[in-house]
């Protein structure tokens, strides 16, 4: 006998063995226990959810001798002559290769006769969205007022391209994507049948790679079995069959983009391509992984929400806890228009490539808005070459071992140092003290792209006595400058709501070097109640 594929082998046969579907099972079995049958049928949703399969057992279960609590009994001859499709009162049509009108009128000459046996004539009409719109016309009028006896079941992956006069004329059921859960449950059942062993972690991916689809997870589980006849079925196994990445690897390369770690991207990228791992479907779940990330990153952790393992989740918080929203967001938008471009790319590895290393230095993107923005300036605070204490970046000067001077020299120049500060603080106005004194509560009410760039700024004096914020950065001097000002006029309002002055603040872009001559005045003012000297 010809081997048989699972997903044909283990067809449920009547609706208790229905998995994932109970809103919809329990329905059909209430109106065939109490006789209320609908004549027309419209099953909705995606491949390998069980709308086919489900047709039939309901055409089954409407001509069954001896129906059990709804479903079919599988025992009388009307049961067993369906289930070896030799019964005349089930005619299964698929509209995608018979969506004419001629096709749709013998199918209306045929239902002016009655069953030879049976009670109905069901009419199962699959990817009925495929019908022209004559087709659906001549439908029409037949499946308002059909012949008692005869029953239309139609089924369609795409519910919005059917008329809505066709919509209004049947009873609509929406099946679900099957959980992750209830598809390896199934595949441990199966398994167990079978009798081929199977690690739970090995079933559980194919569950999760399957995408709702409990067919396509037997077929998925078909190939693996196949691969590796007469063996256990390992999770590392089903990894190599299906030309996939282990989760730990996403986390790998996560963590060699935010250390701007090219090298390691390349390296991680071309072991993959050696191992034979598919590109494409890569890129997809490393989107779906930083989607993760974003979401673990929200209040909740994510828990419930992200089907991973306890431990696995506490790593993605770490990982999550290292960025934030906006650059994971940023990541997801290049990886996104990535995965529509390589599908046509003739040098798919080059693509991936320059994608991960645009990752991996935001300096390369020219995009105006704020994620990319935050990217960069977050790969200039890492180069700076200071510390963050409470909130401010201190400068860590780096002295080159030939221009070292003496104990008494240093002593000299740190106490020329002070006097010079010392003399600034007297020469700074009180409304510029007053400032600087609340600075770490006026960055406490603005966005944190704000926050992050005017830590960056160093605030001096003019001699005309206003407040200088001084940037390295022209971008960062851009975003305060931009729509007229619009940033600064803000940050203005929330120093008035703080200090209850007007306050005049001017720009301006330096070198590093010519940043480095320059005091901030927060090194030489007491700062929040924090002396930074």
């Amino acid at each position: 006998m010809s081997y048989m594929a699972l997903y044909r082998k283990f067809r449920p046969a009547g609706f208790e063995s229905v998995k994932g579907q109970e809103h919809i099972v329990t329905t059909l079995r209430n109106e065939i226990q109490t006789g209320c049958i609908g004549h027309a049928y419209l099953f909705c949703g995606t491949r390998g959810t069980g709308k086919t399969t489900v047709a039939k057992i309901l055409a089954k279960a409407v001509n069954c001798e001896n129906p059990e609590n709804g479903s079919p009994c599988n025992k009388c001859s009307t049961c067993q002559k369906i289930n070896r499709q030799a019964s005349m009162n089930v005619i299964e049509i698929d509209a995608a290769s018979n969506n004419g009108v001629a096709n749709i009128r013998e199918i209306i000459e045929e239902v002016q006769y009655s069953p030879a046996e049976g009670k109905y004539k069901v009419y199962i009409i699959d990817e009925v969205h495929m019908l022209s719109t004559g087709a659906f016309n001549a439908l029409l009028k037949t499946l308002e007022e059909p012949p008692s006896y005869v029953i239309f079941i139609l089924a369609t992956t795409e519910a919005h391209k059917i008329p809505i006069t066709i919509l209004s004329r049947c009873q609509r059921y929406d099946f679900k994507r099957i959980s992750i859960d209830t598809i390896a449950d199934r595949l441990k059942e199966l398994m167990d049948k079978e009798s081929i062993e199977a690690e739970d972690g090995a079933l559980r991916y194919i569950a999760k790679a399957a995408d709702g689809s409990l067919r396509d997870a037997l077929s998925l589980l078909d190939q693996c079995i196949a691969f590796y006849p007469g063996q256990k079925l390992s999770y590392d196994n089903t990894l190599d069959v299906l030309g996939a990445v282990d989760t730990s690897v996403y986390s790998q390369m996560f963590n060699y983009i935010i250390n701007s770690d090219v090298t390691g991207c390349i390296k991680l990228i071309d072991s993959m391509m050696a191992a034979g791992r598919n590109l494409n479907q890569f890129i997809t779940e490393f989107i779906w992984y930083l989607r993760n990330l974003l979401i673990t990153g929200c209040p909740g952790g994510g828990e419930g929400i992200i089907d991973v393992s306890g431990e696995q989740l506490i790593k993605m918080q770490e990982d999550a806890a290292k960025t934030d929203a906006d650059v994971l967001t940023r990541h997801i938008h290049i990886l996104s228009e990535l995965s529509g471009q390589i599908r046509y790319a003739s040098q798919k590895r080059v693509l991936v490539e320059i994608c991960f290393i645009k990752l991996c230095k935001p300096q390369m993107d020219t995009g105006q808005d704020l994620s990319s923005v935050l990217s960069r300036l977050a790969v200039l605070e890492k180069q700076l070459n200071g510390v963050l204490e409470n909130g401010i970046v201190a400068a860590e000067r780096k002295t080159d071992s030939s221009t070292q001077k003496s104990t008494a020299n240093i002593s000299s120049m740190e106490q020329e140092q002070f006097d010079k500060e010392k003399a600034l603080q007297k020469a700074v106005p009180e409304d510029i003290k007053e400032i600087i004194k609340n600075w770490n509560k006026i960055l406490q009410q603005c966005g944190r792209v704000e926050q992050d760039m005017l830590f960056n700024a160093k605030k001096l004096v003019s001699g005309n006595g206003t407040l200088v914020l001084q940037f390295t950065d022209p971008v960062e001097e851009a975003y305060f400058k931009q729509d007229d000002g619009r940033q600064l006029e803000a940050l203005k309002t929330v120093i008035a709501n703080m200090t209850g002055k007007e306050t005049v603040i001017e720009t301006r872009t330096v070198t590093e070097e010519v940043n480095l001559q320059f005091t901030d005045l927060s090194q030489i003012i007491h700062f929040d109640g924090i002396e930074y000297k």
